[in-house]
């Protein structure tokens, strides 16, 4: 007989967009075959977009380690929930070399066998003020244009009105 085999499942988004100097909660979340072990660990990885070597991001093992070095040094916080399947971290002020792929690995002795979640960061620069300004003027033209066009229909139908109720007037004076 074959038993199925136990393993980890994870799940995060494939792609985010993020603004640089913001923080952004990376999801990560799982389900196991086994129940939840006092030896579950998660580890948390990066990979430059020029792929260079992995960089260690975060590690749990009954609570979270930060690296001692290295780019995340300062800027991770554990935001996950073991008892709600959840892995999640937050990176703090977020800048353009952080672009990369992140990946979530979760073991849950027995169960180490799994797909590791990877996530793709793209870190964009923060929107200008012409470009706001722009959007703002484009928005409010649109709304003032609409406003124009429902007030036009409004009194056309008004002038009708009064004309259709005039000739009914005449007429019935007529008779």
């Amino acid at each position: 007989a074959l038993w199925p085999a136990a393993a980890v499942e994870v799940y995060t988004s494939k792609e985010v967009d993020a603004v640089n100097g913001t923080n952004l909660r990376l999801k990560c979340t799982f389900s196991s075959s086994s129940p939840i072990s006092q030896e579950l660990s998660v580890t948390w990885n990066f990979q430059p977009e020029d792929l260079s070597s992995h960089e260690p991001v975060l590690y749990y093992l009954k609570e979270p380690y930060k690296p001692p070095a290295g780019r995340f040094k300062e800027r991770v916080t554990w935001d996950g929930n073991i008892e709600r399947n959840d892995a999640s971290i937050v990176i703090w002020n977020l800048q353009p070399t952080d672009n990369g792929t992140f990946t979530c690995q979760v073991m849950n002795p027995p169960d180490f066998h799994g797909a590791i979640g990877e996530v793709r960061l793209r870190v964009v620069q923060k929107v200008h003020f012409s470009e706001i300004h722009f959007l703002l003027v484009a928005i409010g033209s649109a709304c003032v244009l609409m406003i124009i066009v429902v007030t036009a229909v409004i009194i056309c139908r008004h002038r009708r009105k009064k004309a259709q109720e005039k000739k009914t007037k005449v007429a019935d004076t007529e008779l």
